[in-house]
């Protein structure tokens, strides 16, 4: 409804701007006709540069090839229907229902937890078989996005994830109900990977870095969230994971169908260029993706090529993807052994084991209160920045992962592992999961918010790869989770995980003294020095 509105509002805002065109032209033929046959030359030139253009067009050309002139066609200074210019709360609302879906799309993902038994008992399979995790959707989700905007991509996959999920419950034996389920994922992938382009789209660097911590600390509350949902669905049956998950992605879906615009701007002007050609019947009115690659299949193409070529060509983005693959390795194998920390350990119920996610949850509210501190200490970077005559520098994204999130990651785990006895307060490794949480939340920020900073336009398909490896990668490990809490039991197997996070906390740490040096050697970054 929204993208509707959109489109028919820049119609007639090219009406308005053909209207001031036509005036202007006739402005400048009667100042052109008042010139005196004998003129020079070098005079009738002038005026024909001066020759007036709709606002927010300019010219490109002549070609090479045959020597046409393509009018290319972009924003007036200050054009308020450019998503940069739109109203703070405008933005703030488009902000918000980008948290919507994603937490429409992630709490399916961690409900079934607490369900898992049942389901394996129905299905008669074992406890390690299947899961709600997997970013192959997320190769094509960043690169489509950038073709035919974000709402088609949200909208879209949404619609189709709702349907699989709907096959999924209704499924008749174990093997179509694994098939739809990794579905179900393929397609709610794909809405995860455009968070950041769509953050990217309509805040600037320095306003990145207080709505796109907005946006992933709140969306990561999603995952800590389902389990607590569907603590006590074992009473219920197992199949309403499935019906919860349905409604909260309808409910979801109503709203941004009905008040999500279209954010992505080249689209938008796409969508301008167009209402020139019509109204104008001139054909040269393009935007710059397709006066260099007419074709949609072309430009789609593109796109679809872009992520693959990142990987080769961006060492940051390699990094990051080592870093969160790391991160979702430990991640997943924790959140496995919650029956072992917990239920085993201090005799509680499995539903009540499940609640105490909640622990988690808490951990990664607590960093939504950081954030104006946070962006406090990046408007100081910036004004330093500026009062050198140079641009803010995306390290300052590293102050998330610094703020102690690299370092408590290990100190949690160790903290759980060698506390989780019958003998010692089950509070105490509940306080370590509210410290295990505020670390997971802050870490993965820095890294969102880093990408994002860096590639702006370019940022889902920079985020793709980053998806992809990280879901693909750890949810393949995720089978030897259960046999490690078996073999080495909840002590040895959290101080295993641990050590690993402790090998990666200096991470941030390096990157803020020399990222600088990491992103001169990449091709799509829009800030070198």
């Amino acid at each position: 409804m929204q993208s509707l509105l959109q489109y028919r509002r820049l119609r007639e805002s090219v009406k308005e701007d053909l209207l001031r065109y036509q005036v202007d032209q006739q402005f400048h033929s009667r100042s052109t006709s008042t010139l005196d046959e004998t003129d020079s030359d070098g005079d009738m030139e002038k005026h024909r540069d001066s020759l007036p253009l709709i606002a927010g067009v300019r010219i490109s050309g002549p070609t090479e090839h045959d020597g046409t002139i393509t009018y290319l066609v972009g924003w007036k200074d200050e054009d308020a229907l450019e998503p940069h210019n739109w109203s703070m709360a405008k933005r703030w609302w488009c902000t918000f229902a980008v948290c919507l879906i994603t937490m429409a799309i992630t709490i399916p993902a961690s409900i079934d937890g607490p369900v898992a038994d049942q389901f394996n008992e129905y299905y008669h399979v074992g406890p390690i078989a299947g899961s709600l995790t997997t970013g192959v959707g997320s190769l094509f989700a960043g690169p489509f996005s950038e073709t035919l905007g974000r709402n088609a991509i949200y909208l879209g996959t949404t619609v189709v994830f709702i349907l699989f999920i709907l096959a999924k419950a209704l499924a008749p034996n174990y093997g179509a109900a694994i098939v739809f389920r990794f579905l179900a994922a393929f397609f709610g992938a794909a809405p995860l990977t455009c968070l950041g382009g769509t953050i990217g789209d309509i805040w600037n660097p320095l306003e990145l870095t207080y709505s796109l911590p907005f946006t992933t600390i709140f969306s990561y509350m999603a995952p800590f969230l389902g389990p607590v949902i569907g603590a006590y669905l074992p009473g219920v049956g197992f199949i309403w994971a499935d019906w919860i998950s349905m409604i909260i992605a309808a409910a979801v879906l109503i709203i941004l169908a009905l008040f999500q615009p279209e954010t992505y701007g080249p689209l938008l002007l796409e969508w301008k260029a167009h209402h020139l050609r019509d109204l104008t019947g001139d054909k040269r009115y393009q935007v710059e993706a397709q006066a260099s690659a007419t074709s949609l299949g072309r430009r789609l193409l593109v796109n679809v090529y872009r992520p693959f070529e990142m990987t080769f060509t961006e060492p940051i983005i390699l990094i990051f993807s080592f870093y969160l693959i790391i991160l979702y390795i430990v991640l997943f194998t924790f959140l496995e052994g919650y029956p072992y920390i917990f239920t085993q350990t201090y005799g509680i119920s499995k539903s009540l084991t499940f609640i105490l996610w909640a622990g988690m949850l808490a951990g990664d509210s607590v960093a939504l209160l950081l954030i104006p501190l946070v962006y406090g200490w990046t408007k100081k970077a910036a004004a330093r920045a500026e009062a050198k005559g140079e641009p803010l520098q995306p390290e300052v994204c590293m102050y998330w992962a610094m703020m102690g999130g690299s370092i408590l990651l290990p100190i949690s785990l160790f903290w759980m592992g060698w506390t989780c006895y019958p003998y010692i307060s089950i509070w105490s490794p509940i306080v370590g999961s509210f410290t295990f949480g505020y670390g997971v939340v802050t870490v993965f920020t820095t890294t969102y918010l880093y990408i994002c900073f860096t590639y702006t336009i370019y940022a889902a398909s920079a985020l793709t790869f980053m998806t992809f490896s990280r879901y693909v990668i750890s949810g393949a490990l995720l089978p030897a989770a259960i046999p490690m809490y078996e073999t080495l039991g909840p002590h040895f197997a959290l101080t295993l995980l641990g050590s690993i996070m402790a090998v990666m906390a200096p991470v941030p740490f390096l990157l803020y003294r020399y990222g600088h040096k990491v992103r001169a050697r990449s091709k799509y970054v829009q800030n070198k020095s």
